[in-house]
């Protein structure tokens, strides 16, 4: 694992405020990562292990649309938009992976090989936040809010550094992680209670 992602991550942990993080609040997690946060149409993807690269991806309208997809009728509660989010992220990968290259992105990923090609949880983490905030930002999230990014394991407490993506219910109760890194590049994210991803050591 590179020096730059082992850093990411434990200033995750500083940032992170775990269970109890507030909503919104994203820009000192991009500010830490050198990785500008969405505006409008465009996101700044990171890749390459701890955002080492960030590449510039302006989408189209229809683009957009597709990307939104499974959210645009509207969900019945919150339960069905977290599934219907889980197809935004897939077609976002997989509109966003043949541009910067990232098609191929394994699960999990290899320590400290910095290759452009693939994404840690860092990069992970980032992105899918990008993601969750433009369609925020584009009001297609209605029992959800964005919440900054969380870190789990210290490595003195036997768990490696890992982070995740957040949503937080607006009714109040409860907050998910939304963890593209399990998976490769198109698949499903793994979407469960924050408090049980917190818990865990695994991916």
């Amino acid at each position: 694992m590179t020096r730059r992602s082992v850093a990411s991550l434990f200033g995750a942990l500083a940032l992170a405020g775990c269970v109890s993080q507030t909503v919104g609040g994203h820009g000192d997690w991009y500010a830490a990562r050198g990785a500008p946060p969405p505006s409008g149409d465009r996101v700044y993807v990171c890749h390459g292990y701890g955002c080492r690269v960030v590449s510039r991806v302006t989408f189209s309208p229809a683009e957009i649309a597709a990307i939104a997809g499974p959210l645009a009728r509207g969900a019945k509660d919150a339960e069905a938009e977290r599934a219907a989010v889980s197809g935004a992220v897939q077609r976002y990968e997989t509109i966003v992976g043949p541009r910067i290259g990232t098609s191929g992105d394994r699960a999990k990923m290899d320590f400290g090989r910095g290759d452009a090609s693939q994404m840690d949880c860092i990069d992970e983490a980032t992105n899918t936040t990008s993601l969750l905030v433009l369609l925020e930002e584009h009001g297609h999230l209605r029992h959800h809010k964005v919440g900054r990014p969380v870190a789990r394991g210290i490595l003195i407490d036997g768990r490696y550094p890992h982070a995740t993506a957040v949503l937080a219910e607006t009714s109040g109760k409860g907050s998910w992680a939304v963890d593209s890194w399990p998976e490769p590049n198109g698949r499903p994210p793994l979407i469960q209670p924050l408090r049980t991803w917190m818990r865990s050591s695994g991916g």
